[in-house]
């Protein structure tokens, strides 16, 4: 019996502004590089046929704004989104719990949030890939950076650091 195959994509928000230093870190928007670099990932999104059934992402107000400029990909089937108050600069383990918890028919999920919690999970999934992609994920994960991983597991529940296959990982940079 061949096992289900999940797929996830993991997108750190866009830069953002730190012009007014009077914000509390939670409500920082995205600059205008950060737009540009969330609006170009967006289209990779688009190039690689990404389509999540639901959409976990902090409910920072940087976050939102790389979604809102993510979103207009998914049109076509409208993922799920949800705003969950722990994504808000979560830990590697405390992402890796929440995604346990995903109903099994809920197969292609995008995470929107945070490092350092975002890049130690990224680095902690791969165990296989690209070995060029490899070295650069686990060297760096910089604003608007995406990896896309692909599970052979049926469930979300199983899920273990060091299961996943690296079928991409990009950056703002590898589009420039």
């Amino acid at each position: 019996m061949i096992a289900a195959m999940l797929t996830l994509a993991i997108l750190r928000h866009a830069k953002s502004s730190w012009d007014d230093h009077k914000l509390d870190d939670f409500d920082r928007p995205l600059n205008d590089r950060g737009r540009l670099a969330a609006t170009a990932m967006a289209q990779m999104l688009a190039s690689l046929k990404f389509m999540p059934e639901v959409i976990l992402c902090s409910p920072s107000r940087r976050t939102r704004e790389t979604l809102t400029l993510v979103e207009p990909v998914f049109a076509k089937s409208p993922p799920a989104i949800d705003f969950e108050k722990r994504m808000y600069l979560a830990g590697a383990s405390d992402i890796l719990a929440r995604l346990r918890r995903l109903p099994a028919d809920q197969a292609t999920v995008l995470v929107i949030g945070h490092n350092p919690g975002l890049h130690a999970l990224a680095a902690h999934l791969a165990i296989t890939g690209d070995a060029g992609q490899l070295a650069r994920l686990d060297e760096k994960f910089p604003t608007a950076a995406l990896a896309l991983f692909r599970f052979s597991i049926g469930t979300w529940a199983d899920l273990t650091i060091q299961s996943g296959h690296l079928e991409a990982f990009i950056t703002p940079k590898d589009r420039a």
